[in-house]
């Protein structure tokens, strides 16, 4: 027994993403796999009473376990399963409350970022945020596992309980460095009024098969997001500069190195001698950039 609302929404969703591929913003449509992972999406009706979730066609209530308590007023659920066969169910709320207004921007409550490999981000302050390498630091016992599932029959009882083992590993590194993602953003969001960001693609950097995996590891894309919804809710501002600007470039007495190689990570400026820490420089140069943009 399917809730009728549950379809119409899956059309929906189906629609749009012919109209994203039509448009070339997104790859062809694919189906989702039963075994791998799945979600529908309950558009209204969703009550949550007494440690159950009740859904039409479900009655009786699901019984669940709250992460944090209810704020505001339910309107839908989307219900997912993972390849570890764990069910979750995400119910969103209207709080009915207005965006908090953004302060003025200044540079003294302003903070540039540069994101990296090598370390995470470094701010313009000085302040350097490890790369901890999740994916990297579990990359043999995964190798070990995938091996192990491959070797078994296909369609096998023992190849699901290989590729489960498999799917708890990547589950594990998801989770830590979503983590560290929360922790990292929330750190920046609340100690500063003005973050200045650089306007990286990162579908483009992927295509580069010697970093695709470091840089698939950091989750820059990820993190951005997390940014902008969290400046949202807690009204902080967010500046960005253009992809193209030679942040890592340019020394502080104006001078552009059209030399400098991603390997050099220290540099001497030959126009005044100053020796540039890449990083460092390039966190101080999106802060600059970003306010003179601003400012117009």
């Amino acid at each position: 027994e399917t809730n009728s609302q549950s379809l119409q929404v899956a059309l929906l969703d189906l629609d749009t993403a012919y109209s994203n591929f039509f448009k070339g913003h997104a790859d062809f449509p694919k189906f989702k796999k039963k075994s791998n992972r799945g979600s529908f999406n309950v558009p209204q009706n969703v009550i949550v009473s007494d440690g159950r979730l009740i859904i039409p066609k479900f009655k009786e209530g699901i019984k669940i376990n709250m992460h944090r308590d209810l704020v505001g007023v339910v309107k839908q659920a989307t219900i997912s399963f993972t390849p570890t066969s764990k069910y979750f169910v995400s119910i969103l709320c209207d709080t009915e409350e207005d965006a908090p207004l953004k302060p003025k921007v200044t540079e003294e409550n302003s903070v540039g970022i540069d994101l990296g490999i090598k370390s995470f981000a470094i701010t313009s302050e000085g302040e350097v945020i490890d790369n901890l390498k999740f994916l990297s630091n579990s990359i043999g016992r995964l190798k070990v596992l995938q091996r192990r599932a491959s070797k078994k029959q296909k369609g096998s009882s023992n190849r699901q309980k290989a590729n489960k083992r498999v799917a708890i590993l990547h589950e594990k590194i998801a989770n830590q460095r979503q983590d560290f993602l929360h922790k990292t953003s929330n750190k920046l969001i609340r100690e500063n009024q003005t973050i200045c960001l650089e306007d990286l693609s990162v579908s483009n950097m992927l295509k580069n098969h010697r970093l695709s995996q470091a840089i698939s590891d950091v989750s820059w894309g990820e993190f951005n997001r997390m940014i902008e919804y969290k400046a949202e809710w807690y009204g902080v501002n967010i500046l960005r500069i253009e992809r193209f600007e030679p942040s890592s470039k340019t020394c502080e007495c104006g001078s552009i190195n059209k030399e400098l190689t991603l390997s050099d990570r220290v540099w001497k400026c030959k126009s005044c001698g100053q020796v540039n820490e890449r990083d460092l420089l390039a966190a101080k140069n999106i802060k600059k950039f970003a306010l003179k943009d601003f400012s117009g």
